[in-house]
């Protein structure tokens, strides 16, 4: 028994595969088109690799249990990824349109979909492009030695540091004071700092550049911005793995715990992981496998970016807690080595008697002797393990702990430059997607006139965009940006997700999607692809959505503040959301989603409304007719 929803019309939106044929052969289609494959595939990896996969997929590793995450991550990469992954591809491919002329030319009342990756490609490149711009300048200060983050500046008195880094550290003062000059609240908005508004223009200007003219530029722009982050993750492996305390790192890394995979947050997580790594829901993808040939293979596409990426969060992970564990074993010997002075000071050791190796068995014999002066002494709890398992995630982890870790190397400015290069890189390609996923359905929905230039969509988008990301250099900028990424990037893509697995399965017709598939590649999906796009793939997802909403909505939402005045200073202080942020929340979760409900019930109450005009202005012509009938 085979399922599939009514849909009229279908066979007069969509082109023909003869037709497709006669456009491929007489390029009258006006698309524009890859110079060659690589380029493609470079886009792509670049697109769905970016920050996510450098600073998000080790939190969530160390977060829930280590090589225990790898385990739900690979399931759902394989079930859940992977399928929509080809699905877009492949729909992109044969429709030849961008995500909302796709979904609208599935069915005019799934143009929602298309509408609502539009507005998700739009937030997220608002917050996301100012990331890049925090990166331009980190990037710019690399350039001293030593490095600005490396020690506390002076009071105005130069008698001792400035109270609140001295309280804090340098790395931590120089990110929350230095640069973002943070608000002790969100209410708080303070003034635009102009440091970060001129890096925040040289971002868009910079992104402009390179979308001017669509994929003509950022397709020779890849060619660096896709290639370049390996690079640099390759050279900081090498040299992590000859850092002290690089492989404790790693094996902290992989070392799982099993009874994280009883935890639905460990799948939950692993699930949203997948969409946002491989930035699947944005519309961009869509975008971009329109341009290829229609016979090229995507099948292959999706497995071999599907590899690259999974491979990429693995080894920038890897790469990532080699750092983090010359980091932690350092900040261990410096614990250690205060103990060490404090035992010696108090006992009147000569020099070198206690060492790092020999120091637990001194402390246990002094202890054992002297416990009223040991216990006197209140040293510090060194734990190496503890150390490790300080997790940071997102902008901690790039601009607080690796630049921590960068200080303590020799020659700090140049991996500094490095570092900041490779960010710089990943949060460029995958704008280009982003801007792509809004400036294709801008094109489609017809919101510009015809004779705009490409540059001019492209300039008034970027200029929008700006003007917009000013309220994430404030004073409360880092609060914002924060809001952002919890709520723009995570609800809206499962429900795009879905609606995009039901909409091919269910009304395009999987077999009129077999069909196209056979046409483009040579041969029908093999029994995977059947099984995931019918009915695994789309439970997935579904149970992931129920999930992530009822654990969200329950779930009391706090955020965490620079405070220099909170007792408990330097740790952050967690403070509730006031109650108009709540309204925030909804325009930035719930908007995207709503849209696609919206468009239906809109066009479905607007062809009933035609269908009866229709009805009336019929009766009124037949009357008119029957009227002169019996006139006559």
């Amino acid at each position: 028994m085979k399922f599939k929803l009514p849909n009229p019309g279908l066979e007069d939106r969509i082109p023909s595969h003869e037709r497709l044929d006669i456009l491929e052969k007489e390029e009258v289609d006006g698309r524009p088109k890859w110079d060659n494959k690589t380029q493609y595939m470079l886009t792509c990896v670049g697109f769905c690799v970016g920050l996510g996969n450098v600073w998000r997929f080790p939190y969530l590793c160390q977060k829930y249990g280590g090589g225990a995450f790898m385990i739900p991550f690979l399931i759902l990469l394989v079930l859940e990824g992977i399928p929509l992954l080809h699905l877009e591809f492949a729909i992109g491919q044969r429709l030849r349109k961008g995500s909302v002329g796709v979904w609208t030319a599935i069915h005019p009342y799934m143009g929602g979909v298309g509408k609502a990756s539009m507005c998700v490609s739009f937030l997220v490149s608002l917050y996301y492009n100012t990331i890049i711009a925090w990166v331009m300048w980190y990037f710019f200060n690399s350039f001293q030695d030593p490095l600005p983050w490396s020690h506390c500046p002076l009071n105005d008195n130069r008698t001792g540091y400035v109270e609140e880094c001295a309280k804090s550290s340098p790395v931590d003062y120089f990110w929350y004071r230095s640069t973002l000059n943070s608000s002790t609240n969100i209410d708080d908005a303070g003034s635009i700092q102009w440091w970060l508004l001129l890096c925040l223009m040289c971002a868009w200007a910079v992104l402009y550049v390179c979308c001017i003219r669509g994929i003509e530029t950022t397709g020779k722009a890849v060619y660096v911005t896709s290639t370049l982050p390996y690079v640099v993750l390759t050279i900081f492996l090498i040299r992590g793995l000859t850092l002290k305390g690089s492989v404790d790192g790693i094996i902290f890394l992989f070392t799982p715990d099993i009874a994280e995979l009883s935890n639905p947050d460990t799948w939950l997580n692993a699930g949203a992981q997948v969409l946002y790594s491989f930035s699947l829901a944005f519309g961009g993808l869509i975008s971009f496998s329109s341009y290829n040939s229609v016979h090229n293979n995507c099948e292959q596409d999706a497995m071999i970016i599907s590899v690259v990426n999974g491979f990429t969060s693995v080894y920038a992970a890897t790469v990532i807690y080699s750092i983090i564990g010359f980091r932690a074993t350092e900040r261990f010997d410096d614990c250690n080595d205060r103990n060490i002075l404090s035992l010696m000071n108090t006992f009147d050791l000569p020099e070198r008697n206690i060492t790092g190796d020999n120091y637990d068995a001194v402390l246990q014999k002094l202890n054992f002797t002297y416990p009223e002066v040991i216990k006197d002494l209140n040293l510090e709890t060194c734990n190496l393990n503890a150390l490790l398992s300080e997790g940071v995630e997102g902008t901690g982890l790039a601009f607080i702990v690796f630049t921590e870790a960068i200080t303590k190397m020799p020659v700090s400015p140049l991996w500094s430059i490095l570092f900041f290069i490779m960010l710089f890189c990943l949060g460029l390609s995958s704008m280009f997607g982003n801007i792509e996923g809004v400036l294709v359905p801008l094109q489609d929905l017809n919101v510009f006139p015809k004779s705009w230039p490409k540059e001019a969509l492209t300039g008034m988008i970027c200029l929008v965009s700006f003007l917009i990301a000013l309220i994430f250099v404030q004073a409360s900028g880092n609060y914002w940006l924060a809001l952002f990424d919890e709520f723009a990037g995570s609800i809206p893509l499962l429900i795009i997700g879905f609606c995009e697995m039901v909409g091919v399965v269910y009304i395009y017709g999987i077999d009129r999607f077999n069909d196209d598939i056979e046409f483009m590649i040579g041969h029908k999906p093999n029994i995977f692809w059947q099984a995931t796009w019918r009915v695994i793939s789309p439970l997935v997802m579904f149970v992931i959505l129920l999930f992530y909403f009822v654990t969200k909505v329950n779930k009391e939402l706090f955020y965490i503040a620079w405070n220099p005045d909170y007792v408990n200073f330097p740790i952050l202080e967690r403070l509730p959301f006031a109650n108009w942020i709540y309204a925030i929340i909804f325009i930035l979760a719930g908007v995207p989603s709503l849209v696609i409900p919206a468009t239906f019930l809109f066009k479905f109450i607007r062809n009933r409304c035609r269908k009866q005009d229709d009805l009336q202005a019929l009766q009124t012509v037949s009357s008119a007719v029957s009227m002169n009938g019996l006139s006559n």
